[in-house]
């Protein structure tokens, strides 16, 4: 890829986001009732290539299981208030109706008490009783703490994320967290992430994952491009990633490991824009948000903005626009693509004439910036 020199000691890469590309329709177009959502890793199948992430503003333990009875997975934020708080409903309430410069302050006390294993227990065991499959998150720094707690639980699915993840952390301070090792030593599948480079990701295929995130620092609530510095425009970064996950079939003879896009999901065209540019599924929270039925009473954040030492979040508002299953199967009453995320989905494939996400990845793109 071309390279472009920023000054006499530094050259960059151009890179682009999903709205600097545009789907190209081909020769042949279809009915969007003849068109499938469904996709599947490991041995779990889903109507609708949609995760729902791990953020206390839009996945409590209802709305997990609200979202898998949807054909979803939702996966829930096992460090979050949920596993901290018997009952956290009258915190999320607080939460959102802290005003300004004090809302950091106050959701840091809020997060500083402890995370309790049985929570985890407890949460984890009410999802698995509603008959849905259950996933659970944890960042990198927690996972070995709270592992067994988790598997113990009955997860079916195990997601360490963190603002970006390495196959190879080096710490003086304390034993890092062996991926390969951890990987391979439990009986669930893994989705691992964010990265946003091919060899970033290649390395993580090979700790075994299922499946690996793709993005940092792009989400509606991070802060991580002003506060670190750290973003990657996601349309290049999943693509670079899809060649990975290429590299990796060819390298292992055979092992197809799953491309999730993470960040910058917005809006319904950014979901058929993540696929057409390699994406097996999305991971979604800001349309999520905009329900009404979200736990975040309409208001977003990330585990990154109760940070106890360095914030890169912001509580974000959004209006409401309707409920979860709205939002995801329409019918919508806007004209953004914040509501009927599927059928816009749909819409978008059978226009361009394929009936599946795994051949949507072939759809042709041009720049549009």
């Amino acid at each position: 890829m071309t390279e472009i020199q920023i000054g006499q000691a530094k050259r960059a890469r151009r890179a682009y986001s999903f709205d600097d590309v545009a789907i190209v329709p081909s020769r042949r177009t279809r009915d969007p009732e003849e068109v499938s959502t469904h996709w599947q890793i490991d041995a779990y199948r889903f109507d609708i290539p949609v995760l729902a992430a791990p953020m206390d503003s839009v996945m409590s333990p209802a709305t997990a299981i609200a979202m898998g009875k949807f054909g979803g997975l939702g996966v829930l934020n096992l460090e979050g208030l949920w596993t901290r708080y018997e009952d956290p409903t009258d915190l999320l309430a607080e939460v959102a109706g802290l005003e300004g410069r004090e809302a950091t302050r106050r959701m840091q006390e809020i997060y500083s008490e402890s995370v309790k294993p049985e929570l985890i227990t407890e949460r984890l065991r009410e999802m698995r009783a509603a008959g849905v499959t259950v996933a659970g998150s944890l960042s990198p720094q927690r996972t070995k703490e709270f592992a067994k707690t988790v598997v113990d639980a009955g997860v079916d699915m195990f997601v360490i994320r963190g603002t970006t993840v390495s196959a190879e952390h080096v710490s003086s301070q304390a034993e890092p967290l062996n991926l390969k090792e951890f990987i391979y030593e439990l009986d669930v599948p893994v989705i691992v992430g964010g990265c946003a480079t091919h060899q970033a990701a290649l390395h993580l295929m090979r700790t075994g994952a299922a499946g690996v995130l793709v993005g940092f620092g792009g989400g509606a609530a991070h802060t991580s491009r002003t506060v670190l510095g750290i973003a990657v425009p996601m349309a290049s970064a999943v693509a670079d990633v899809a060649a990975a996950r290429r590299d990796y079939l060819d390298e292992s003879g055979g092992r197809y490991v799953h491309v999730i896009a993470d960040g910058s999901i917005g809006r319904s065209g950014d979901i058929a824009k993540a696929i057409a540019c390699g994406a097996d599924a999305v991971m979604v929270g800001s349309p999520f948000a905009r329900a009404t039925d979200a736990p975040g009473h309409g208001f977003h954040w990330g585990t990154e903005a109760h940070h106890s030492e360095l914030p890169r979040g912001e509580r974000v508002q959004f209006e409401a626009v309707g409920t979860m299953e709205e939002i995801l199967f329409g019918p919508s009453h806007v004209a953004d693509g914040t509501m009927n995320l599927i059928g816009a989905l749909k819409r978008s494939m059978a226009t361009t004439g394929y009936t599946d996400p795994k051949e949507f990845q072939r759809v042709g793109v041009v720049l549009d910036a």
